[in-house]
């Protein structure tokens, strides 16, 4: 039975070289194995079933604005810790952390830049910082860059993402939502327009209040957008919930958005909304 056996003869294993880390990346959707570059150069899209990964603030200024022309505003407001909140840790020590970790003052960016040499006021919620929540001072923010586009008489661009109102805030991250929809009101009184881009995960009060208050709502695919999770949802109501509930591709269906957008696409869209807004 000689024949079953292999006989090798000259031959040497190679030696395994280790692939270095953060070179690759797997998609979460399909399983592909992407080079990072490629994903990069492609922002941050799966370009086999076309999964948008979560990116950071950062990456949407220089995605949607022309280059070097973001000018960011109240970059110097923190948060103040008023109830004295801890639970495992001091709130005031979460904020430390978040912002030594994401290099930001807050979870949300604002600023000043163009489109297409369009002249816009630009909102950014970072998840990566408490997880994009709404307390005193993201509220603030909004409410100053609403405050900006009305006085400048320019469009406001809102991109959220976020996990809903800072428990550890109480009742003034919830205030958050009247103040942000308050000043909004304002701006649609003074027809100056309102872009409104909802991003994976958009939840909360955050989509309670001023995210889905756009004269135009736009969604990247996928997204999940709605007050109350699905798991929450299925225990309070009993209930099992229809496939992708709560996604993208089910609000546009049901009306709760106006358009989902590809991240590729996003600027252009934006771009040509604007010219027609006015």
């Amino acid at each position: 039975m000689e024949w079953f056996k292999k006989v090798k003869t000259g031959l040497k294993a190679q030696e395994k070289r280790p692939i270095p880390d953060g070179v690759w990346v797997k998609c979460d959707t399909c399983g592909e194995i992407i080079y990072k570059k490629e994903l990069i150069q492609n922002l941050w899209v799966c370009a086999k079933c076309g999964f948008h990964f979560r990116i950071k603030s950062g990456d949407y200024v220089r995605i949607l604005l022309d280059d070097g022309t973001f000018d960011e505003l109240h970059s110097n407001i923190t948060a103040v810790d008023s109830l004295k909140f801890r639970d495992s840790k001091k709130y005031t020590d979460r904020v430390k952390d978040a912002m030594k970790k994401t290099g930001l003052s807050e979870a949300a960016r604002t600023g000043i830049g163009k489109v297409d040499g369009k002249s816009i006021v630009l909102g950014i919620l970072a998840f990566d910082f408490l997880g994009g929540s709404m307390g005193s001072v993201v509220g603030e923010k909004i409410a100053r860059a609403t405050e900006q586009a009305l006085r400048d008489k320019i469009p406001l661009i809102v991109v959220s993402s976020s996990g809903g109102a800072r428990m550890q805030e109480g009742a003034l991250s919830l205030m958050q939502m009247a103040k942000t929809s308050a000043r909004l009101a304002q701006l649609s009184e003074a027809s100056v327009p309102y872009i409104s881009v909802l991003t994976h995960p958009t939840t909360g009060g955050v989509a309670a209040s001023f995210a889905m208050l756009g004269d135009i709502i736009i969604a990247e695919p996928g997204a999940l957008i709605g007050f109350a999770g699905p798991r929450v949802i299925e225990q309070t109501i009993g209930q099992e919930l229809p496939e992708g509930f709560q996604r993208s591709e089910f609000l546009l269906e049901h009306g709760f958005i106006d358009v989902i957008v590809n991240r590729r696409e996003l600027k252009p869209i934006i771009s040509t909304l604007l010219d027609h807004l006015t």
